[in-house]
């Protein structure tokens, strides 16, 4: 009872002391009152307008929605729609791509009327479209503000680079750009359980945070077998802005001929002498390579060249021929359709057809053939050139070009499997 007592005293004591020291503040006593300038309210901006002057909406491209039907949910009529479809280039804006899932906004006016003063399209995350319908209609092209981020990683193979790729949470389009750097190095169907690799890659992101993909790799290193083999993204020509990879001595990392006429699943059938014909039923020669993959999946000229044939025959299905030169030609079988036409220039990776089964084909692949010097022989075996080596007056600007890149490499710790 006595401890309750002077418990209760203590707390009495204190609101009777927090009540004298308030009593206490006296006029003089009192802190003056300083004049705090507020920063004025800065006006959301998107788009290249201020969102504050609009009732906007901001949506996405429903199932079944095309541009008239957007238009019309917002009060802009059939006849309007025709003049702006007739008045807008498909370079600036494309009316029949208006595709389902895309985000837009629409920028109407805050006055009793509500009508439709701007409508933007979100081509990507970067690349918009304007449509304008205030005094006159008008649309551009534009781009939201992007900063390139330079990061670097390593990683280990367990079991796939896609993999390893993932493991380091990264975008999975580092694996398409390391296998493409490194498709003339290395096989990727024969990379060993420990390969490991370092990067030095850059993002793309808006307004600084928002991730829009990835940019460029502009370094990178492979162990293989213990063996490294390094690349370096070096611009060779100033007017074009063309770029290329080339290892710590200046050696292109690119050959002349592409592995691989596509991105392929396996490799079904080999060049043979003698293999079971699976339509024809019987022992025979299978001169190509033949790659499974997807119906509809690209393929490319494995090399600068001209189209000598884009035919059919019962055999061969629909398929188009290439001569590179004068000592070397490719040919390209059982596409399900074909993309150039004879007479034209093709570039090393430019699509040529897509992969079908027509002709005496089982299932959906491309067969492909290889000529030297008119001879059809198995691509996997010959000595094929590089491309066109760097010139000899860069290779001072690239040596100093890399000095810097190849220590922030050798910088980087590899990821071992135990780690």
């Amino acid at each position: 009872m006595k401890l309750n007592r002077i418990i209760r005293l203590i707390a009495f004591s204190g609101i009777l002391f927090h009540l004298s020291c308030a009593e206490d503040i006296t006029e003089e006593s009192k802190p003056e009152k300083v004049n705090i300038k507020s920063e004025p309210k800065v006006s959301p901006k998107a788009y290249g307008f201020n969102l504050d002057e609009f009732e906007v909406v901001r949506d996405t491209v429903k199932r079944g929605d095309t541009f008239g039907v957007i238009m019309d949910k917002y009060g802009v009529g059939p006849g309007k729609v025709y003049q702006i479809v007739n008045k807008i280039p498909d370079s600036i804006m494309n009316f029949k791509r208006i595709n389902q899932g895309k985000p837009y906004t629409i920028l109407k006016s805050k006055d009793s009327t509500s009508a439709l003063q701007h409508f933007i399209y979100e081509n990507s995350r970067i690349n918009y479209s304007v449509l304008s319908l205030t005094d006159s209609i008008f649309a551009k092209k534009a781009n939201k503000p992007v900063t390139i981020k330079q990061k670097s990683t390593s990683g280990v193979i367990s079991s796939s680079l896609s993999a390893a790729i993932d493991e380091a949470g990264l975008d999975y389009l580092l694996t398409n750009r390391f296998a493409d750097i490194y498709q003339w190095s290395v096989d990727f169907f024969k990379l060993q359980k420990g390969d490991q690799f370092k990067l030095i890659y850059k993002e793309k992101y808006i307004d600084d945070t928002i991730y829009a993909g990835l940019e460029s790799i502009d370094a990178a290193v492979l162990k293989h077998k213990g063996r490294e083999f390094y690349a370096f993204d070096f611009e060779i020509d100033t007017l074009t802005g063309r770029t290329d990879y080339f290892d710590e001595n200046a050696k292109t990392l690119r050959s002349f001929f592409l592995k691989a006429p596509l991105k392929f699943s396996r490799i079904s059938s080999r060049y043979t002498r003698r293999r079971f014909h699976p339509v024809q039923k019987r022992w025979k020669a299978h001169k190509g390579t033949d790659y499974a993959a997807g119906t509809g999946t690209p393929i490319w000229s494995t090399a600068d060249g001209v189209v000598i044939k884009s035919s059919y025959t019962s055999g061969n299905g629909k398929y188009v021929k290439i001569r590179h030169t004068n000592k070397y030609t490719t040919q390209y079988l059982h596409m399900s359709r074909r993309a150039v036409k004879v007479g034209e220039y093709v570039k090393q990776g430019e699509i040529i057809g897509y992969v079908g089964q027509t002709g005496l084909a089982t299932g959906p692949h491309v067969c492909y053939r290889f000529w030297v010097n008119g001879r059809q022989v198995d691509p996997y075996k010959q000595d094929l050139p590089d491309a066109e080596p760097m010139k000899e007056e860069l290779k001072p600007k690239y040596f100093e070009f890399i000095k810097p890149l190849k220590t922030q490499l050798d910088d980087i710790e590899y990821v071992d499997l135990n780690s």
